[in-house]
């Protein structure tokens, strides 16, 4: 793997973690998982209390990230994949 791709592989990584911690604190806050808030809110449901409506937004845009860096990630590992047929491959690959 290059220099390159190693650089955006972690870029990938490093931003989903940070995204989870957001997320796990808005879970922590909320006692719902991301995903279950997720389905409601794109149902259009709207915030029960005034003061949620800034983290809800916040916690829908995080989710959004999160779901998109996700795939970004697979698409990036399919990639790798083409040429490493299996996990020790793979992961040799990327470490």
């Amino acid at each position: 793997m290059t220099s390159e791709n190693h650089t955006i592989l972690n870029d990938i990584i490093r931003s989903i973690h940070a995204l989870e911690d957001d997320l796990r604190a808005y879970e922590r806050k909320y006692h719902l998982l991301s995903d279950t808030f997720y389905a409601v809110y794109q149902q259009g449901e709207e915030p029960g209390e005034e003061a949620w409506v800034l983290d809800w937004a916040g916690w829908a845009g995080a989710y959004q990230s999160w779901l998109t860096l996700r795939e970004h990630y697979q698409q990036f590992i399919q990639r790798m994949r083409q040429n490493s047929h299996s996990l020790t491959g793979l992961v040799e690959a990327v470490a």
